[in-house]
Order: C-alpha cells, then sequence, then structure tokens
C-alpha cells in the first residue's frame, strides 16, 4: 500500500466522530499500523486507537511521540510500547519482554503480566504493571517510574539510576543490585538484596510519593505498608585497600 490510509477501503481502519481508529492485526500489517501511528497520528489529534489481534506480535506501538491513547486488546511480544514519548498505552494482557522499553515520558499500563527487563532504560513516564513482573524489572532505569501490583523477579532494578519502583508483593534476589539514585519501595517480602542495596527508614516524602503512585496506579494498598530500599552508596567509588573485593 502507498499509505497505511489506503487501509480504509479495505475496512481495516475505522474512524468517525464518535469511535476510536480501530486496526484488526488479522487483516493489516503490522508494519502498516505502525507507520500510521508514526506518521499519520498528527491528523487525528484526540481520536484514539483501537488495536484487535495482537496475537503476541513484537514492537506494537513502538516509538510514539504523540498524545493519543492506544489500547491493544490482547497479548503482546517483545518490546511493546517501547520509546513511549506523550501516548498513554493500555495493553488488556500480557506483555512479553523490554514492555515500555527506553519509555521518555506518558504512560503505558499492563493489566497482565509482564516478562523480562519491563521498563529497561527508561528515562521518563510510568510503567503500571497489574500483575507480576518477570526477572530484571526497570533495569537501568534512569528516571521513569514504575509501579507494579504484584511481584517482581531476581536482578529488578539493577543499575537502575534513577526513578522510583513500588512493587506491591515480593521481590526476588538481588533487589537492587548496584544501585545509584534510584528507589525502590518494597509491601511484600524480600528474597535478597543485591550489591550495595540497603533498606532504609521512611520518610515523610517517601510516603508521600508512594501514595502518589499507588493513587496514579489505582491500587489500594497505604503507603505505611512499604519499605524503602536505596543505594548503601558503597559503590561509587574505586578503593585500592579493598583488593577487588566487593
Amino acid at each position: 500500500m502507498d499509505s497505511v490510509m489506503d487501509s480504509v477501503t479495505n475496512s481495516t481502519i475505522k474512524a468517525d466522530t464518535e469511535m476510536p481508529i480501530v486496526f484488526d492485526l488479522a487483516q493489516t500489517p503490522l508494519r502498516e499500523v505502525n507507520r500510521f501511528l508514526h506518521q499519520e497520528i498528527s491528523q487525528h489529534n484526540g481520536k484514539s486507537i483501537r488495536i484487535l489481534n495482537p496475537d503476541g506480535a513484537h514492537n506494537i506501538a513502538v516509538g510514539v511521540d504523540h498524545e493519543v491513547n492506544i489500547e491493544i486488546a490482547g497479548h503482546t511480544g517483545y518490546y511493546a510500547a517501547g520509546m513511549n514519548q506523550l501516548a498513554n498505552v493500555m495493553i488488556l494482557g500480557n506483555a512479553g519482554p523490554g514492555v515500555a522499553e527506553n519509555m521518555m515520558s506518558g504512560c503505558v499500563q499492563v493489566k497482565g503480566f509482564a516478562s523480562v527487563s519491563a521498563g529497561a532504560s527508561a528515562q521518563g513516564g510510568l510503567l503500571i504493571i497489574e500483575g507480576n513482573a518477570g526477572l530484571r524489572c526497570g533495569i537501568s532505569l534512569k528516571g521513569g517510574d514504575i509501579v507494579v501490583g504484584g511481584s517482581v523477579g531476581s536482578f529488578s532494578a539493577f543499575m537502575a539510576q534513577a526513578g522510583r519502583i513500588v512493587i506491591c508483593g515480593d521481590a526476588g534476589d538481588a533487589l537492587g543490585d548496584s544501585l545509584y539514585e534510584a528507589v525502590i519501595y518494597v509491601r511484600g517480602k524480600i528474597k535478597s538484596l543485591g550489591a550495595d542495596a540497603q533498606i532504609e527508614p521512611m520518610t515523610d516524602a517517601d510516603y508521600q510519593t508512594v501514595t502518589e503512585l499507588l493513587a496514579q496506579a489505582n491500587f489500594p494498598y497505604s503507603s505505611k505498608e512499604f519499605r524503602r530500599v536505596a543505594s548503601a552508596k558503597q559503590l561509587y567509588h574505586w578503593n585500592a585497600d579493598d583488593n577487588q573485593e566487593y
């Protein structure tokens, strides 16, 4: 097709003043959908997007840089909503590895489970995972916020540099290994902390932060139930006297 809008004639995109624009991936190639989201969406300000039959496809709604609501009705594969900027993306199912990877702004919400490396390297925005998250959730986080309604796997927040992670369930092994300035709040059990991570007292500012993030995610928990995990800052500087033993 010369343009994704050619799909209109095939009834794979449906738009009017009342209804959202609908793509059916059983009929329209994902490449055409993403091209529309990159090149054509600015012509449809105020329109929401609904994507049907994703069936675990990879790279759905990657790199969207417009204020638009996108609903994906099903499970997604790798890197759904990666590099998101400004858009609000809701996944009505589970998400494969790297959901919201390198997100810049906006909001990505997963109604089910998120696989490994959810929110990796996110520099801004909010990722909400209503179920559990797999290994390395928030790895190398650079300023985004992540709220997980369930538990997270091992090595979550590994080398997280900035941002906040709220975990309403339990955390696996090596939580916060090699943390920098990111802060983790955990409601449940922590199997083990990673290198240089430590539990610290909650402050009034911490309680306020957790309350606000829980409200944004629409989770009913009290901030008083959470503990703060942050860096002990012993790995910030090389110390030759330690004989490289850390």
